[in-house]
């Protein structure tokens, strides 16, 4: 894990800096890609303040403790982030475990008339749309390997269709009233 750390109102240590990055190489089990982690190492008075924060697997995660004692700050913040970091996985493994609950619901048949002379195929697929945000749907849409996902706006209750674009962002489409 790639880590920076500054220090306000305190000596530049060698000792504390090495201390941080050694807990934080744990982290490292926790994240499948590399990480990137911040780490702010302040006094004020007697108060000594760890905050710590990590960015990497489309996470951002914070942590802010102060003890009067550096090294409890360090360890205590390093728990709060650990526990942040497998409840977002856990909520990640539930969406994933929906979805593919959710698209073996779906059908796809072809349809073929009479226009088969024209070589003409008709797919029709029949989904399953529940109601949720546009942020939701865009996470879940992450997931999917579709280009587009259609869902009921849970602020509109109308539906919506939230499609990938060429360039890599987001569009939405929404019936206007």
């Amino acid at each position: 894990m790639q880590t920076s750390v500054t220090f306000k109102n305190l000596d530049s240590s060698d000792t504390l800096k090495s201390y941080v990055q050694d807990k934080l190489d744990r982290f490292d089990r926790l994240l499948d890609n590399p990480g990137e982690a911040n780490v702010v190492l302040s006094v004020e008075k007697f108060r000594h303040m760890a905050e710590i924060n990590i960015i990497g697997d489309r996470l951002a995660i914070n942590g802010k403790e102060e003890t009067v004692d550096m090294y409890s700050a360090i360890d205590m913040v390093l728990d709060k982030l650990e526990k942040q970091i497998k409840k977002s996985k856990e909520k990640i493994r539930e969406r994933r475990s929906n979805n593919k609950s959710r698209n073996k619901g779906i059908l796809e048949t072809e349809i073929s008339g009479a226009e088969e002379e024209r070589e003409s195929h008709i797919r029709i697929k029949h989904i399953e749309y529940k109601p949720m945000d546009v942020e939701e749907a865009a996470l879940q849409l992450d997931l999917l390997d579709d280009n587009f996902l259609v869902f009921t706006n849970a602020l509109s209750d109308q539906v919506n269709v939230l499609y990938r674009r060429k360039d890599g962002h987001y569009g939405l489409i929404q019936p206007s009233s």
